[in-house]
């Protein structure tokens, strides 16, 4: 089949922009890009520092939780050991999460500064004192329900003296960030001129005023107010378009050493081709003789390229490599598979004493959340509710209440004696019964007497 030549061109044209837009990921940079765990031993993430005021971040299999759910007033922060060495266009990309109560609150920053703040105690944009950078701010500002907000400084502004640093902005959109059930993807981009912040795959704001420098350092913080928020953080992934700009711990010191070998002097190549030439027919055997696996060496010293002219000294000096590197990562994969298999023995053995721990201390937390939630509730009924009206209705109750038995209890009174008073009638009766049969109990006596017989003596 015949193939036009304008074809393959475009063919070639596609595969060439094809290669210059991948990405590829900045591996000391960056954190939970790969599959498995995002720390080696759940104490630390590789080449990231974090510390805490309260509260240690806590870092789990597939996040870090920046700050807690409880209590209140914490703040956490990751910090990068190493700072971004690339002029060209890069990309940083974050995974967080924030979750509370109805009226939580707090921050999330993600700083690109000059200086790392790893050794100090993590602060928010309010609180930081003079940096040189840049700080995209995610908070509730305004009561918006969300919003992202970028600011620079030079190193000259104190965010934290300043009468309002709110109006420091240089661009913002609003975004509702909490309690979403899943990651939020906030991305930053520097690329052609321009720098641009999304989020969720939806712009935010760009501008082509702000080129960040080089050799500045990442970082992620976080701070909960009285009613907190928890920030929890899955990943940060910083990639670039350029292969050749991937940084990796050492690359630096690996480059000034091939430098400085390239810089010999020619005695010294000429030198280093002889000793090279004397290894290879070491390394290769002579002809019609079938090399042994006694025959293969274990190491090999550093060669240049150009000094192996032969196709077969190439292919043996490259099949010997090979062969050595194969029998190194299978050293290394016995030596990590049975680090793994200690350390998961160690684990079950402490998870299996934390367990009865863990189960009274998630019932102590649970009933300790139930007295806030209480009362959390208490505290809402007692600042919704005005008792104003309450306590003065309750005073004109009191109030008519004692008019209404001031006016009532004479006559009740006199109603009440009234009644209750003696009859004179019935009293002079009476005192006339009683004069009629005490008279009339005389006369009887008189007479009884009187008939009665006489003794004389």
């Amino acid at each position: 089949m015949y193939i036009h030549s304008k074809m393959l061109r475009i063919a070639a044209w596609s595969l060439a922009l094809t290669a210059a837009q991948a990405q590829y990921i900045i591996d000391n940079l960056s954190f939970g890009q790969k599959e498995g765990p995002i720390s080696p031993n759940m104490r630390g993430i590789p080449r990231w520092a974090a510390n805490g005021d309260g509260f240690t971040p806590e870092i789990l299999s597939d996040r870090v939780i920046l700050t807690p759910p409880y209590p209140g007033n914490r703040r956490g922060a990751l910090w990068s050991e190493d700072p971004l060495h690339h002029e060209g266009d890069w990309t940083a990309e974050l995974e967080f999460r924030a979750s509370g109560m109805e009226r939580g609150g707090g921050n999330l920053q993600i700083w690109y500064t000059k200086q790392s703040q790893k050794d100090q105690v993590p602060s928010s944009l309010y609180t930081a004192p003079k940096f040189d950078g840049l700080t995209l701010l995610v908070d509730q500002y305004e009561g918006r329900g969300g919003s992202i907000r970028g600011f620079l400084n030079d190193g000259t502004i104190d965010f934290k003296g300043h009468h309002n640093p709110d109006t420091l902005s240089f661009g913002q959109c609003n975004y509702a960030y909490r309690n979403l059930g899943r990651f939020s993807v906030l991305k930053l981009e520097q690329t052609q001129g321009q720098f641009k912040i999304s989020i969720d795959g939806n712009a935010c704001f760009s501008t082509d005023k702000v080129r960040l420098p080089n050799g500045y350092y990442f970082g992620v913080t976080a701070s909960s107010a009285e009613n907190p928020d928890s920030f929890e953080v899955h990943k940060f992934v910083v990639s670039t378009t350029n292969a050749y700009t991937r940084e990796e711990p050492g690359a630096h010191n690996v480059h000034q050493q091939t430098q400085q070998q390239f810089q010999k002097p020619p005695e010294a190549h000429d030198d280093h081709r002889q000793q090279q030439n004397q290894q290879h027919n070491q390394q290769t055997p002579p002809a019609g003789k079938e090399p042994t696996l006694a025959e293969i060496p274990s190491m090999l010293s550093d060669v240049l390229a150009g000094s192996i002219r032969s196709q077969s000294d190439q292919f043996a000096d490259l099949h010997n490599r090979v062969q050595i590197l194969n029998h190194r990562l299978n050293d290394v994969q016995t030596l990590l598979e049975k680090i793994d298999t200690d350390n998961q023995n160690r684990f079950n053995d402490l998870m299996a004493r934390v367990a009865p721990m863990h189960d009274m201390t998630s019932a102590m937390i649970r009933n300790v959340e139930k007295v806030e939630r209480i009362s959390m509730a208490v505290q809402r009924d007692l600042e919704s509710k005005d008792f104003k009206d309450m306590l003065n209705t309750v005073h004109r109750s009191i109030e008519e209440g004692n008019n209404v038995i001031q006016e009532r209890m004479p006559l009740a009174m006199a109603h009440i004696v009234g009644q209750s008073k003696p009859s004179m009638t019935r009293f002079l009766f009476l005192a006339v019964a009683v004069q009629i049969m005490v008279v009339g109990a005389y006369i009887v006596y008189k007479k009884r007497r009187n008939g009665g017989v006489k003794k004389y003596l």
